[in-house]
């Protein structure tokens, strides 16, 4: 008889890896083996929230750009 597989836990990520991880995914250039290791490492959870400020960044930085050029 077998022992019953007990599920492990991820290790907790870093606010920095769950950050790149979310960066390079915003530039669509990752390695295979650098994805294996975050969907291993990563909190679901906090790819939603990085990725939703990230994304609210990116847009405002957008703007105050067009507003910078446009005013001159």
């Amino acid at each position: 008889m077998s022992a019953p597989l007990s599920p492990q836990r991820p290790a907790n990520a870093s606010l920095w890896r769950t950050v790149k991880t979310v960066a390079w995914s915003f530039l669509g250039i990752r390695k295979k083996s650098e994805f294996q290791a975050d969907l291993a490492h990563v909190n679901p959870f906090h790819i939603i929230l990085v990725g939703i400020v990230g994304a609210i960044v990116f847009v405002l930085g957008l703007v105050a750009l067009v507003n910078w050029v446009v005013a001159k």
